[in-house]
């Protein structure tokens, strides 16, 4: 199945300030989204393109990507290798030149996920121990030039680690575990009896603040959000039977525990015990998840859990907030954008390329 990922950046007005030699762009009206992207024949690029859905740039890589990583201000992006790819790319977001094809170190691969430090200098990315199938590793990486250089790893506390995201802080990292360990080149699942998934709360030196996990032992914790009031919220991967009543999406408020957040049953039966991705919108207080093998796109209110949108669209995952709501990508149709600023949500296509988007949508 194919996934569908965005990441929105800056346009492309120049600054005057330059870092490391780099010429600095402000964000403009006119965004770029970013994504790993097939063609038809089954070949991987990293590309991007215009909201009016112009191309800018479109790269063949060697190994399917995941999820694309913007740098906080310069026009650069990391688009990294899919579960269990060893290598990552780093582009030039204003003409798809490659800067870097980043490989992991030996006994190492990649999860998918990553994030820059707001000071441009650092990234850290979710990586599996193959030495010691499952055991989850941040990589760090600091930036010099156009190219990323690892300098050591953190400890995640977990068993396969997948998506991180920073705390409004921007020095505190949520780690999801997804509990699943796999062999190297493998993405098949070798500890489904004795799974261990959780919620890691880390220090950007690798300290613990916290580790929370769900009452159901097969619940994967598996994407995330954040607000901008540091609330989480994840979407899980149900690896037990098709008939458990499981939830899928769970919330961690400040200072309060991490648990399910109320879903209707009608709703947890159509995710068919799968989410893909989650979005939050801090401004309209709103909730987004998409259910591929169910076809569907959810919204919620965050605060009262009230369901403000159960629609069909087939082979849905990508999901990102925009002023008006939220983009959502289809690997089988067109990209839609869902305006929730009324009542009554509305929904119309967007004029990007139909079908083979991959994972994550980000817009910024």
């Amino acid at each position: 199945m194919n996934r569908r990922a965005f990441l929105g950046l800056g346009a492309t007005a120049l600054a005057a300030t330059t870092f490391g030699g780099w010429t600095l762009l402000h964000s403009g009206p006119q965004p770029l989204l970013l994504s790993a992207r097939n063609d038809s024949a089954g070949k991987h690029f990293a590309v991007g393109y215009r909201l009016d859905g112009n191309q800018v740039f479109a790269t063949q890589v060697s190994e399917r990507c995941h999820d694309v990583i913007g740098h906080p201000f310069l026009p650069m992006a990391l688009f990294v290798g899919r579960r269990p790819s060893t290598q990552s790319y780093l582009i030039d977001t204003r003409d798809g030149r490659l800067l870097q094809t980043l490989h992991a170190p030996e006994q190492r691969h990649f999860y998918g996920h990553a994030v820059f430090h707001k000071d441009g200098d650092w990234l850290y990315a979710t990586e599996n121990d193959t030495s010691e199938p499952g055991r989850g590793v941040l990589g760090v990486y600091r930036l010099l030039g156009e190219q990323l250089q690892r300098t050591g790893e953190l400890s995640t506390h977990g068993i396969g680690p997948h998506q991180l995201l920073w705390l409004p802080d921007g020095e505190t990292l949520a780690v999801a575990n997804g509990g699943i360990r796999t062999e190297a080149d493998s993405r098949v699942e070798m500890n489904l009896d004795s799974m261990a998934s959780s919620l890691v709360l880390l220090r950007r030196d690798g300290s613990l603040i916290s580790k929370e996990q769900l009452p159901e032992r097969m619940n994967s914790v598996r994407h995330m959000a954040v607000a901008s009031d540091g609330t989480i919220v994840s979407g899980q991967q149900y690896m037990g039977a098709a008939s458990d009543a499981v939830p899928l999406l769970a919330i961690k408020r400040p200072d309060q525990p991490f648990q399910h957040f109320p879903v209707a049953e009608a709703q947890r039966q159509l995710m068919n015990q799968y989410t893909a991705s989650v979005a939050i919108h801090s401004e309209l207080r709103l909730l987004a998840l998409t259910a591929p093998r169910g076809n569907r796109v959810f919204i919620w209110d965050l605060d009262s859990a009230e369901l403000r949108l159960d629609a069909p669209l087939a082979d849905c995952a990508g999901v990102g907030a925009v002023a008006e709501g939220f983009v959502v990508s289809s690997g089988m149709g067109r990209c839609r954008l869902y305006d929730c600023r009324r009542n009554a949500i509305t929904a119309q296509p967007l004029q990007l390329p139909a079908g083979l988007w991959d994972n994550h949508l980000r817009l910024a």
